[in-house]
């Protein structure tokens, strides 16, 4: 069996690509004994994913392995028939790549990253390292259909936390650069996960830093460039999960018969070198449950 695979050189879709090997290693599919992984890295590059899904359609893989919302529409618009298994995608239906998730539909399933699930938690945690926030921020871009239903989400979850919730969508690095502008000392920010332009998560933390605005962020990638805190999908953990799925289509199943799963490992983490630079305090129940801890 052959997997093609079309992620970006970064850090966290290696990762993840690790625990698909992992995952496909724990189902019997060994690499190198029945089955080839052909990844296709794109250096970083959102506009290289079109050529390199069509390479893999053209290499006639059994599966092919997305990374984040972009790879998978590319995979999507190169064929319909080959099945395809994503991971790193925050909301399967808000970004349109599936019909619901009990039933996908087409030749498509996955692993979500409840990216819209987890934004009352997010927000939470938030509040308790920075228990004086008053106003959060929330700077998306404009094109992501998925960041609306986070928007949404995030409107709720600030009410009971006395929050006032900031949103700014945006187009172009010079609206961008506009909305970073505005926030302001004792402000906070909820960082949007993965986008395909701008940036945005790296620019929210370069604000942060500058700053000191505490930010959560989405995956503990970000802590080891000084992000203060994180809470969301495990990387190396989705790539493992979306293997069994793998594994279900190369003996047989259609991926429209496999119901999108839920991210089934959750990770905190806290990053205390950048909390005593901002003058946090992080409470100790923070601590305890924390999965990743920075010193």
């Amino acid at each position: 069996a052959r997997i093609g695979s079309a992620p970006c050189t970064r850090r966290s879709p290696r990762i993840t690509v690790e625990g698909l090997r992992a995952g496909l290693k724990a189902q019997g599919l060994e690499e190198g004994r029945g089955v080839t992984l052909d990844i296709r890295f794109t250096e970083g590059s959102y506009d290289a994913f079109p050529a390199a899904a069509a390479a893999l359609v053209r290499a006639n893989v059994d599966v092919i392995f997305t990374l984040n919302e972009a790879a998978t529409r590319a995979a999507m618009a190169a064929t319909t028939t080959t099945p395809i298994v994503f991971a790193l995608v925050g909301d399967p239906v808000a970004a349109g790549l599936v019909r619901e998730v009990a039933r996908p539909g087409g030749n498509v399933t996955g692993v979500s990253s409840l990216r819209t699930e987890l934004v009352p938690k997010r927000l939470e945690t938030l509040k308790a390292v920075a228990p004086g926030l008053r106003r959060v921020w929330f700077i998306y871009p404009a094109d992501d259909p998925a960041s609306v239903a986070v928007l949404q989400q995030a409107r709720m979850a600030a009410q009971p936390l006395k929050l006032e919730l900031m949103a700014r969508a945006v187009r172009t690095p010079e609206e961008l650069a506009r909305a970073l502008k505005a926030v302001r000392s004792g402000d906070g920010l909820l960082a949007p996960d993965r986008t395909p332009t701008l940036d945005i998560p790296n620019q929210v933390l370069q604000t942060s830093l500058a700053a000191r605005v505490p930010v959560i962020f989405g995956a503990t990638f970000w802590l080891g460039f000084g992000g203060l805190i994180s809470y969301g999908a495990d990387y190396h953990a989705e790539g493992a999960q979306a293997a069994r799925l793998v594994a279900k289509i190369l003996r047989g199943a259609r991926p429209r018969d496999l119901p999108v799963e839920s991210a089934n490992k959750i990770a905190l983490g806290v990053n205390l070198k950048t909390a005593k630079a901002f003058g946090l305090t992080v409470p100790r129940a923070i601590l305890l449950r924390a999965d990743e801890v920075i010193q």
